[in-house]
């Protein structure tokens, strides 16, 4: 979540940066509401200052056996007061929460402007890709005429955006997950960690995944949803923590299922393995400074790529 003192210092920056994110200006209206979320905090200070002056005025006017009556109402009506205050700045506060919750994070000054994936820019081509002398087949259209891929099967277990492997598949799959961890951990200095497949909120809110998407999201009674990557629970490995600098960058991966609803990906991709609601992947994540932060973005990105120039895969 981004620090509301960046609204506070500098809302115009943060507008400009949300517009290369497709986004209207909120920066100000944002800032509006923190400061008048401040604004009842401190009258909520001077209310309590108030009440305990004229508490110690009622002890007083008792112990000389004066009349406290009067000043015992201003008490009542200073509580009524407060109580007011509160309710309102709860929720503002709530609202101010939920609207920085959904806001995405800053892009970098290098990064390229644009709508979607169209606007990509490549960076570089890794190996040549394949020349057929044959129109090829899509993948589906290979699995299911090899036996491998079984979509009837998956539909009748569990409906639509499922599939079952078999045979040669199945294990490529499990072979695949495995070559990639042994590949992170025994070259790459990643430490393989086992984690849970469900999680409670605010495991998602520290990784962003709430509130936005919620709608992508599978939840399990009131408490646990559904991992949608094992980004979220190898990032919170260490939330709330106090790490030494001499600590970083700890470097950890998993391989696990992850389940998403695909509620946004209504009539895209509804043939083949693309977008389903459960697949299995292998996790890199790496927590470090913010300085070194790109620095170990471009070895991550290396170390994925190695899987890539291993399995002769090309890229671009």
């Amino acid at each position: 979540m981004l620090d509301i003192a960046l609204f506070r210092d500098d809302p115009q920056m943060l507008d400009q940066a949300f517009a290369r994110r497709g986004l209207a200006p909120v920066a100000g209206d944002l800032a509006a509401l923190d400061q008048r979320r401040r604004a009842l905090l401190t009258q909520l200070q001077e209310a309590q200052a108030e009440r305990n002056e004229i508490s110690k005025a009622i002890g007083i006017a008792k112990r000389q056996g004066e009349d406290a009556h009067g000043l015992m109402d201003q008490v009542a009506q200073i509580k009524d007061k407060m109580a007011a205050l509160e309710t309102e700045e709860r929720e503002l506060g709530q609202s101010l929460e939920e609207q920085l919750l959904r806001l995405p994070n800053l892009p970098l000054d290098d990064t390229p402007d644009g709508r979607d994936e169209a606007d990509n820019v490549e960076v570089r081509k890794v190996g040549d890709l394949p020349a057929f002398t044959f129109a090829p087949k899509e993948h589906y259209e290979l699995g299911e005429a090899l036996g491998l891929m079984d979509f009837e099967a998956a539909a009748r277990i569990s409906g639509s955006r499922f599939v079952v492997l078999r045979g040669a598949l199945a294990r490529l799959e499990r072979a695949l997950g495995q070559f990639m961890l042994d590949l992170q951990t025994t070259e790459h200095g990643y430490q393989e960690v086992a984690t849970p497949f469900l999680v409670r909120s605010d495991a998602l809110i520290g990784t962003g995944q709430l509130p936005k998407f919620a709608e992508d999201l599978y939840r399990v009674g009131d408490e646990h949803w559904l991992i949608p990557t094992a980004e979220v629970t190898l990032t919170n490995l260490d939330r709330e923590q106090i790490l030494d600098e001499d600590q970083l960058p700890q470097r950890v991966t998993a391989l696990t299922p992850c389940f998403r609803s695909e509620a946004g990906a209504a009539g895209r991709d509804t043939r083949g393995i693309l977008r389903q609601h459960q697949f299995s992947k292998v996790e890199l994540v790496s927590i470090t400074t913010p300085e070194q932060s790109a620095q170990e973005l471009d070895r991550m990105v290396q170390c994925a790529e190695a899987v890539l120039q291993r399995l002769h895969i090309p890229i671009g």
